[in-house]
């Protein structure tokens, strides 16, 4: 039988790289579905696909994970197009009005935490958060509680008796215990809500461990390095094209003395694409494991312990089911509403 694989945030960057190296694995044995919300760049990712392989299966599916009506909707779909799913990949996200200090870059550029500054943005950034229509923080929705609630609401074609399904969440070395609170989940307060979404992220992970792997279903996290996305590209919007000509060559010769700079899309997809060969239930619930790429050029998966812990982790879950809750309820109130 086919495998069933959708893949959040496919129509670029590490999302459609790992579902081209997923292809040129298997072309004929995979039913691939891109869940994008821009469906112009999904019909393009897709025709990309198409062309590298013609025989492929990829269908499309719309969803934007930072609204709550469009979420339940795609899954309804899903649900419509598959008896199950055997990966999913939670890897849209966004880090939207990057706020970067030029001088703290040019001043770490000359010290000793380039290599940490690069690979965490630790130090030159911060963001300005917005609100989705639905009243919640956009990072948090996007990032987390929209896939959340995909996962919720997928929970009968990912937990069958027999089969094991797998999660798949694209963290980041950027999440940092620090950025996050649990009297403020959504991070309304800070000034770093991608590093406390991918913080809470590895902690949902743990917690989907805890509730779901007596049904077959596991769920593992992924950091996918330093890579040069569109999203790497938008938090540096001054930066005039010469500049970035002259940083690539430093970005090359720093990857020869750490592996964390896997730098392209298809370095980076290398753990997302390790873990779909793997058995879920041999691996570590509270290991990352990292894309690496060696100065050579060779790519592997190395699992390192997360900063997370079984409490902590079970506390998220419970809020996020208090907040599914609300946002239920507001959502029914919203359409018994006389037009």
């Amino acid at each position: 039988m086919n495998k069933v694989v959708l893949v959040t945030g496919a129509n670029s960057g590490i999302g459609l790289a790992l579902c081209e190296r997923l292809l040129s694995q298997d072309t004929e044995g995979l039913q691939l579905c891109l869940a994008c919300r821009n469906m112009r760049r999904a019909q393009a990712a897709r025709s990309a696909l198409l062309a590298s392989h013609p025989t492929a299966q990829v269908a499309l599916l719309q969803m934007d994970t930072s609204s709550i009506s469009s979420v339940i909707a795609a899954a309804q779909e899903v649900k419509l197009r598959y008896t199950r799913l055997d990966y999913v990949y939670l890897n849209a996200g966004i880090m939207p009005n990057p706020q970067f200090d030029v001088k703290a870059f040019f001043r770490g550029l000359f010290s000793s935490h380039i290599i940490t500054m690069f690979s965490t943005g630790e130090g030159i950034l911060t963001q300005k958060d917005g609100v989705t229509t639905d009243g919640l923080q956009e990072v948090f929705a996007t990032n987390l509680f929209g896939h959340f609630l995909l996962i919720r609401e997928l929970e009968p074609v990912l937990c069958r008796e027999g089969r094991t399904s797998q999660l798949i969440w694209t963290s980041s070395s950027n999440a940092h215990r620090s950025a996050f609170n649990m009297e403020d989940v959504q991070h309304q307060k800070g000034t770093q809500p991608y590093s406390s979404s991918k913080y809470a992220s590895d902690l949902l992970s743990l917690a989907l461990n805890t509730h779901y792997n007596k049904q077959g279903l596991y769920s593992s996290v992924i950091c996918p390095g330093f890579v040069m996305t569109n999203l790497t590209y938008g938090i540096l919007p001054s930066f005039p094209d010469f500049l970035w000509t002259l940083l690539m060559p430093l970005f090359w010769l720093i990857r020869m003395f750490t592996n964390t700079f896997t730098l392209t899309p298809y370095n980076g997809a290398e753990a997302l694409f390790w873990l779909f060969k793997q058995k879920p239930e041999s691996l570590d619930p509270q290991a990352k494991y990292h894309s690496l790429t060696s100065g050579l050029g060779r790519n592997y998966t190395q699992p390192r312990k997360m900063d997370i812990d079984l409490e902590t982790s079970g506390a998220l879950y419970e809020k996020l089911l208090q907040l599914e809750s609300e946002v239920r309820k507001k959502l029914k109130e919203k359409h018994s509403r006389p037009a």
